[in-house]
């Protein structure tokens, strides 16, 4: 499967954003997918978990309410819509694939083996 995320950009404190991730080659539906995201200077730390085929969600404690993953398995899409955006959101934002995620090992960025090119979240204060 490819994947190819959108949405980024410059938004002011307190905003939102919709960032989505297109899936091609195969549909979303049977896949595991996550968002992760790297600020500048640090390392890819996982940010939120969609089980395939309807399961379970998850999420880092600092997006827990305000960030939202969802999927639209006619439209072959991932979502992450963020709201309440703080400074320290800014980040590249990627969204990754995997057909089999253990539930404990969710928040690893090598188990997923699809990954889309990142999209770029600025928070301004």
């Amino acid at each position: 499967v490819q994947l190819q995320a959108s949405g980024g950009g410059l938004v002011q404190v307190g905003g939102s954003l919709r960032l989505s991730c297109a899936a091609s080659g195969n549909n979303i539906r049977g896949y595991s997918t996550a968002w992760f995201r790297q600020a500048p200077g640090k390392e890819r730390e996982f940010v939120a978990f969609s089980k395939g085929n309807g399961g379970s969600t998850d999420y880092l404690d600092s997006v827990k309410g305000r960030f939202t993953i969802s999927r639209d398995n006619t439209r072959n899409t991932v979502t992450l819509q963020m709201n309440t955006l703080k400074p320290e959101d800014t980040a590249v934002y990627s969204c990754a694939a995997s057909r089999t995620i253990i539930w404990s090992s969710r928040f690893r960025d090598d188990q997923y083996a699809y990954w889309g090119k990142g999209t770029q979240v600025t928070v301004s204060s």
